[in-house]
């Protein structure tokens, strides 16, 4: 049986059912969701803008920009001078949270944990045709 939770927004502090993920609810969501797709278009329609020019313009916060590059919901142009940079090495991004060196390595090490063992097969000694016991004079 699912059992929610009454949790507090994190932006309105209402109480709402917490399903899971960011503990804001549905409304606060749903007002984050069209904040968002402002920004998208904004970016659209002005592509060499800097991420806190963006943010002043949208009226929305620098972390909460940064929060949408990294879900990869947004990212920078290659040309541009702005980015994050990668969780693990530094190196400097334009999206998600790891360079393609990084996370390649990373995929690398999880398939190396969870690689199934190879089994190494027993050889039977082979016996007769028949199936008899045989014995030696």
């Amino acid at each position: 049986m699912l059992e929610m939770e009454l949790r507090n927004c994190r932006t309105c502090k209402r109480l709402f059912n917490y399903m899971g993920g960011d503990p804001i609810c549905p409304k606060c969501n749903e007002a984050l969701e069209e904040k968002f797709q402002e920004v998208k278009k904004y970016i659209y329609d002005n592509p060499g803008q800097s991420a806190p020019q963006v943010a002043e313009e949208c009226e929305v916060s620098l972390k909460q920009l940064k929060k949408w590059v990294r879900e990869e919901r947004l990212s920078f142009t290659d040309d541009s001078l702005v980015g994050l940079e990668c969780e693990k090495c530094g190196k400097m991004i334009h999206s998600g949270r790891f360079c393609s060196n990084c996370s390649s390595g990373l995929a690398n090490s999880m398939n190396a944990a969870f690689k199934k063992p190879q089994v190494t097969s027993v050889k039977k000694p082979q016996t007769s045709a028949t199936g008899k016991m045989r014995f030696l004079e």
